[in-house]
């Protein structure tokens, strides 16, 4: 049934902003340099009358979306950026009413097509991921959903109940969610305060002996200095995955600076995850390290919190890569993966026991996966890719409108702090930390944040 709030598409425009990094990120083997933000701006109409505007944006996260291919890295941007333009000319011509839930799944069988058309157009010899597919159409997603809360004079939180959507979980995940809706797995108000999960990179430097080539731009130079600019409390260490002496010595190196730091500024608690970005070959390689850090520090073993994807992203080939043994000593969390429903079903069944929730791969995927994660009692967590300005606080509010989310990543004040800047006086306690958490009470605007 139709309800005076559904909403259709008036007008959808673009605009892109680049930046450096002000010091390259390496994870995975790959290091990054700088980004493209890509902006959307949707108009919209309730079946009633009224007009909103939203605002959607996000990092063209290629190097990780797009990886492990034969494309290279300039082309598989270009082709991401094209994909994201094209969606944007199709969207101004979609007419349909509905919650924006329902408007972005109908709409989301335009991205396949559009993919297999740039892959003839542009001669490539592998298809477009559908993770780079997710990323690229984000910002158009996101500018959706906030202009629906805009719309409504409402945070779009407040709009996810029978009251507002047409269908029920059932017609996006399974029967099992039958009868269900996504204001059952989402707060009404955010938690107050969050703590800031800091990334570790592989470049980055831990001491002031590491520190070779000073940024000099007045913010910190190395992780001990991180830890007293920010307060940090959480730690994500990017590691190799195929070097199991320079994991381990870089998980036990930051936490000799973490516990020299931290225990100097009177802190007793503190955090690790862990993130191989798919490099190990199989569990083994995990059960190793986690053997060795518990032999190592015990300690350093108890402030590991929980795993990131471990082994390559394609489930289906490579099926003997099995979590269970890992998944009983920390949580291991599904990432590159987590594409859809069934890729969250088949990450179970391989011993996954947490899900990795990124604004980057679109609200309603983020929403949708959280939804199901919270039924099943998974471990949840939410990442972001580098997300500066609207697109931090984008990921900031799931974390903070998701129950079990304990801690926020936000890496853009790290590597990308000049596209932070346009938001700081608006959002002052999401991008001025001082005592490692954000504020993010303060996330209660119409829209998405």
């Amino acid at each position: 049934m139709s309800k005076p709030t559904d909403i259709r598409l008036m007008s959808v425009r673009r605009d892109m902003e680049r930046y450096g990094y002000r010091s390259p990120m390496k994870f995975g083997g790959r290091v990054v340099r700088d980004v493209v933000l890509f902006n959307v701006h949707t108009e919209v109409e309730s079946r009633d009358g009224r007009r909103g505007t939203g605002f959607g944006s996000m990092t063209m996260g290629n190097i990780w979306a797009w990886s492990g291919g034969v494309t290279d890295p300039q082309t598989t941007l270009e082709i991401m950026i094209e994909f994201a333009e094209s969606l944007v000319q199709r969207a101004h011509g979609f007419r349909e009413f509905g919650h924006p839930l329902e408007l972005v799944h109908d709409f989301a069988g335009e991205y396949v097509l559009l993919a297999e058309q740039l892959q003839k157009k542009h001669a490539l010899q592998e298809p477009m991921p559908k993770l780079a597919q997710l990323v690229a159409a984000s910002p158009w997603e996101a500018s959706v959903f906030d202009a629906f809360g805009k719309t409504l004079n409402q945070n779009v939180y407040n709009l996810l109940s029978p009251e507002f959507c047409n269908r029920d979980l059932g017609d996006y995940l399974d029967e099992e969610f039958r009868g269900g809706y996504l204001d059952q797995y989402t707060l009404r108000t955010p938690k107050p305060s969050m703590p800031l999960y800091h990334l570790v990179g592989a470049l980055d430097p831990l001491r002031p002996s590491d520190v070779t080539e000073p940024v000099g731009d007045g913010l910190p130079e190395h992780l001990g200095d991180w830890i007293q600019y920010n307060g940090l409390t959480h730690l994500k260490i990017k590691l190799n995955g195929e070097d199991l002496d320079w994991d381990v010595g870089r998980v036990l190196g930051v936490d000799a600076v973490a516990s020299e730091v931290q225990r100097g500024r009177g802190c007793t608690e503190w955090f690790y995850s862990a993130d191989f970005n798919e490099r190990c070959g199989n569990v083994g390689y995990v059960l190793e390290f986690l053997r060795k850090i518990e032999e190592a520090s015990p300690a350093a073993f108890e402030r590991l919190q929980y795993i990131e994807q471990p082994t390559h992203r394609d489930l289906g080939a490579f099926p003997e890569n099995k979590m269970h043994q890992a998944a009983a000593i920390k949580p291991v969390v599904i990432d590159e993966s987590l594409v859809d429903f069934e890729s969250l079903r088949k990450s179970r069944s391989m011993g996954y026991s947490g899900v990795a929730l990124k604004a980057c791969k679109g609200h309603a995927e983020a929403l949708l996966m959280g939804a199901a994660a919270l039924k099943y009692g998974m471990f949840l967590c939410v990442q972001d890719l580098t997300c500066p300005g609207a697109s931090f606080l984008h990921s900031a509010s799931l974390s903070a409108r998701i129950p079990t989310v304990a801690a926020i990543e936000g890496n853009g004040r790290q590597y990308c702090p000049a596209a932070n800047k346009p938001w700081e006086d608006r959002y002052p306690s999401m991008f001025r930390i001082s005592d490692g958490t954000l504020g993010t009470a303060m996330l209660t605007g119409q829209g998405l944040y």
